[in-house]
């Protein structure tokens, strides 16, 4: 099971971006997030014309470590670590490790 999760709102805790927070909105690979408006690096592109692709200097999100982020905890405000909890019936559920409370 994963700890971190598509949708979920994180904060960086390392690099030029420290301190910033957004929700991830990919997984790339077992170790790599995108995090929306994070990590914004520009690319050189060519025009492609058989999909009507103009040209130019294009702004977009680069991945992230995954040991870069740290989910964000809304009861207490700060970047927090994540913790799995399996329940009588089997199934696992994500907790926070600073007070215990459900994330999902």
């Amino acid at each position: 099971m994963n700890k971190l999760k598509r949708e979920d709102e994180v904060i960086v805790v390392a690099g030029k971006d420290k301190g910033k927070r957004g929700t991830i909105t990919q997984l790339v690979g077992d170790d790599r997030v995108i995090v929306a408006g994070v990590n914004m690096v520009k690319r050189h592109t060519k025009p492609n014309p058989n999909l009507g692709q103009p040209g130019g200097i294009v702004e977009r999100e680069a991945s992230l470590h995954i040991s870069n982020v740290a989910i964000f905890n809304s009861e207490t405000n700060k970047a927090d670590r994540v913790g799995i909890e399996i329940l009588e019936d089997g199934a696992k559920k994500r907790v926070f490790k600073s007070n215990g409370q459900d994330i999902d």
